[in-house]
């Protein structure tokens, strides 16, 4: 009885979301801000502070937001401030954008469509963009893609970012919203101008990635492969039949495709005994490696430790990477950057610059997978209903 009561919670709350075709994400998630500015940028905002009383805001007209006594301190210029439990600014015309400045020791702006609503949570200001589906995976493709790429790979970017949009909308459904800006969920640093973006997501607007028995996939992607891409077993524990391991020559000669660091033999052991090597040190050929082809476990003797584990230990750019031990240092010659699961981006980039479209570059990296509508979508039963979705039972 419990469980249905949640599962018609978020049914209610995704339910208004996808009606709507917005998309609730927290903005600058990753901080936190004891004040902010917001300036509109085109269009009117009206103001609601809760308190009874409703103020309309145009251009040139900045609003300080800050923290006061467990509430929010709003001033607008040549108004009187006024203190409420949380606020919301929403736009009046339809298509109005806004500014958002962060104070403090590192000032961030960056710039919204839609709405905002702020409230005090926590010892710092909770800030939630309610943007339009498709504004927001635009924001997405420039902060996870960049510039100066090629359509092709835009549009990949752009149906791996709905898929997990969708897949994801209720992660922090608790929290008040679907989905944070940082590499929690999708970086999103507002709206993007880049006019070839916007044709990219203009142009496969809806259109996801699902698997054979049409639920969304995880649509996992990484920066390079260095050659070869991992299957989601040998990393997460969990097999997925569409995040199988492909060898990938596209991104070999890309910028991240190898990497290279040098570390003295004491450093080196200090990590590989705190991490529980307990065997001999006086020959250092003894922790030389060679990894041709991707690996899961690094071996010394009888001692086996996941390369995964040594990565986060010694802070390094994949888990693809060879030890040779020689006197006093250790050089760790790497290849890739990232996990290593699904699309590889830099190969994906060259093979949209060969000639391949968004379609061929997906079913490349990801295994006997369908590329279709939402609507098509069967979300099961420990996601969230949608409407207008097909619902698995059992």
């Amino acid at each position: 009885m419990a469980r249905t009561k949640i599962l018609i919670i978020i049914f209610l709350t995704v339910h208004f979301t996808v009606c709507c075709g917005q998309v609730k994400i927290r903005l600058f998630s990753n901080m936190s801000p004891e004040s902010a500015v917001f300036s509109v940028i085109e269009g009117n905002y009206k103001v609601n502070g809760f308190n009874g009383e409703t103020l309309i805001v145009t251009k040139g007209e900045p609003v300080i937001i800050s923290r006061f006594n467990g509430k929010l301190a709003v001033k607008i210029r040549d108004a009187s401030g006024f203190e409420c439990d949380s606020v919301i600014f929403t736009g009046t015309t339809g298509d109005d954008l806004f500014s958002l400045r962060i104070n403090g020791g590192l000032k961030v702006r960056h710039n919204y469509s839609g709405d905002l609503k702020c409230f005090p949570d926590m010892g710092t200001i909770v800030m939630i963009n309610v943007c339009d589906n498709e504004r927001y995976i635009a924001g997405v493709v420039k902060a996870e893609g960049g510039s100066g790429k090629y359509e092709e790979y835009f549009k990949t970017q752009a149906v791996i970012a709905r898929t997990y949009m969708y897949k994801h909308l209720d992660k922090h459904v608790g929290d008040r919203y679907n989905l944070c800006d940082n590499t929690h969920c999708q970086a999103f640093n507002g709206l993007s101008y880049d006019t070839l973006i916007s044709r990219a997501v203009l142009e496969t607007q809806n259109l996801v990635i699902l698997a054979r028995d049409s639920t969304l996939i995880v649509s996992a992607f990484h920066s390079n492969c260095g050659g070869e891409t991992l299957s989601s077993e040998d990393l997460w524990l969990t097999s997925k039949s569409y995040l199988k391991s492909v060898a990938d020559s596209y991104c070999l000669s890309s910028r991240n495709a190898v990497w290279e660091k040098r570390m003295s033999m004491h450093d080196f052991l200090e990590i590989i005994m705190k991490l529980g090597y307990s065997g001999k040190t006086d020959d250092p050929s003894t922790f030389s490696f060679l990894q041709k082809s991707r690996l899961i476990n690094y071996s010394v003797g009888q001692f086996t430790i996941p390369f995964s584990t040594i990565r986060t230990e010694m802070k390094l750019r994949s888990t693809f990477f060879s030890i040779v031990a020689e006197g006093d240092s250790v050089i760790l010659k790497g290849r890739g950057y990232g996990h290593g699961v699904g699309l590889c981006q830099e190969g994906a980039m060259v093979m949209a610059a060969k000639g391949f479209n968004y379609q061929q570059i997906i079913d490349f990296y990801y295994s006997d997978v369908l590329i279709s509508d939402i609507k098509n979508a069967v979300v099961l039963p420990q996601n969230f209903p949608f409407v207008g979705l097909k619902t698995a039972t059992y």
